[in-house]
């Protein structure tokens, strides 16, 4: 939360005033906004100081903070914190087990999450790096209807990466699709 200047805090020598109400009381010194302010039994508050002249609203204080808090934790509300949930496979990872991963990797992309698919390699499985990277395209063949590849295959030293961000566009078809396969049966 940014610091608000209030009453005697305010530097600028001239200020527009608006009133608690939304009146506009137009552009004045701020020794007349802070007795018209005083008058009234409130504060003057610096709304905008990057306005030319800056402008203040005549209004309770204590009220205006809560107010503000209110909307920062309704905004923060509505946000969502996307997260990379990690899917770790094997060369030698069966399909039946590929099959089973991409289920929970699907529902992660479906929930919004990016999915970070790593491939390990054990001993001398390093000298076959090419076995990595095809189980790492058949899990993306398994989720490329909803997802886009956020960062192609790469190798890192004794693993192999690729991650998965979700696609709204793809999500949205896709569901509009298992909707109407639903009311079909």
């Amino acid at each position: 939360m940014r610091k608000v200047r209030i009453n005697n805090e305010i530097t600028a020598l001239v200020v527009r005033v608006v009133d608690s109400s939304g009146t506009m009381l137009g552009i004045m010194p701020v020794s007349e906004a802070l007795k018209a302010a005083y008058d009234r039994g409130l504060d003057l508050v610096e709304i905008a100081p990057g306005a030319n002249p800056p402008v203040c609203r005549i209004i309770d204080f204590g009220k205006f903070q809560y107010e503000q808090h209110k909307r920062e934790k309704q905004q923060r509300k509505q946000q969502h914190q996307t997260q990379l949930k990690e899917i770790r496979l094997k060369i030698v990872t069966d399909t039946h087990d590929l099959d089973f991963k991409a289920r929970h990797a699907r529902e992660f992309l479906l929930e919004g999450n990016k999915v970070k698919v790593t491939v390990f390699f054990r001993g001398r499985e390093i000298t076959h790096k090419e076995f990595g990277e095809n189980i790492l395209q058949q899990f993306w063949q398994r989720l490329e209807d909803i997802a886009r590849l956020d960062q192609p295959i790469r190798s890192e030293g004794r693993t192999m990466t690729m991650i998965v961000a979700p696609d709204k566009d793809k999500i949205k078809k896709y569901q509009k699709q298992s909707q109407s396969n639903d009311q079909s049966q």
